[in-house]
């Protein structure tokens, strides 16, 4: 098995830093990352990549039993860096992304050193003492909605994902990445990301961590940030000054700026 090719592997920038792996969410690929990417390859080496079943990746690859579960994704991941023989990454993990890396850190210490979490959330459905920002009947029409008419929700959804109305060319290439998606690998993404429930495993996180959070996000609300900064032991806190669940493509200087602020402390 060729692990580069099957996930798209790329590979940029040099440094003598840690090696920077950027990892995208459901939907998206890594081209996500693109406005990000020159300023962190100026000091770093920076690894982007494809989960098998999105973008460039090799879709015959795709098994519906393995990414079912976010260790399937995971496993992506551990794959990817022991192919490059990489160890102490800092992995940035955007969105369902960011308990993916939990979940890698867990499987294989030795290769993640350290987490940078954009717009996460360990549980999208509320429970008692816990706001995830979506009720259980919220997601599951979200999810029928999605299963029965994919192109729609992914045209009505995407921008409201965003945000950012006043710059709707956001919205129209969110709506496009969500719409090169093979309908039926995103029906299963999508139960995989929006029923998941990592909350316990943030407990077991004992890497730096960073928790980068945007002031206005209807996908991950403040009150999940301020959720995982507690749960995971001396972990950073940063609120970005932007609306969105995307802020590498809404605000990339300042999601550039404070991934690499983070970098610089871990030297």
């Amino acid at each position: 098995m060729d692990v580069l090719r099957r996930n798209n592997v790329t590979i940029l920038g040099s440094g003598d830093g840690p090696v920077v792996v950027l990892a995208h969410g459901f939907g998206c690929d890594q081209k996500m990352w693109r406005l990000v990417v020159p300023a962190l390859a100026e000091r770093y080496r920076v690894v982007l990549f494809d989960y098998v079943g999105c973008g460039g990746s090799d879709l015959a690859a795709w098994d519906e039993q393995r990414y079912s579960s976010l260790h399937g994704y995971a496993q992506d991941v551990v794959e990817v860096c022991r192919e490059l023989d990489l160890r102490g990454v800092v992995f940035v993990g955007h969105s369902v992304s960011a308990m993916v890396g939990v979940l890698a850190a867990e499987a294989a210490p030795e290769r993640i050193g350290a987490l940078v979490m954009v717009a996460p959330s360990p549980c999208y459905v509320d429970d008692e003492g816990y706001r995830g920002g979506f009720g259980a009947e919220d997601i599951e029409e979200l999810l029928a909605t999605l299963e029965s008419n994919y192109l729609g929700w992914s045209a009505a959804m995407a921008p409201v994902i965003m945000g950012n109305p006043d710059r709707p060319e956001l919205g129209r290439e969110l709506t496009n990445s969500f719409c090169a998606t093979d309908p039926d690998i995103a029906r299963v993404f999508a139960r995989t990301t929006f029923l998941s429930d990592s909350r316990e495993d943030l407990e077991r996180v004992t890497v730096p961590t960073l928790v980068l959070e945007c002031a206005q996000d209807v996908i991950a609300p403040r009150e999940v940030g301020a959720y995982v900064h507690a749960a995971i032991p001396g972990s950073r806190l940063v609120t970005l000054d932007s609306t969105g669940h995307c802020p590498q493509l809404s605000a990339p200087e300042a999601t550039a700026q404070a991934v690499l602020s983070f970098l610089d402390g871990l030297r």
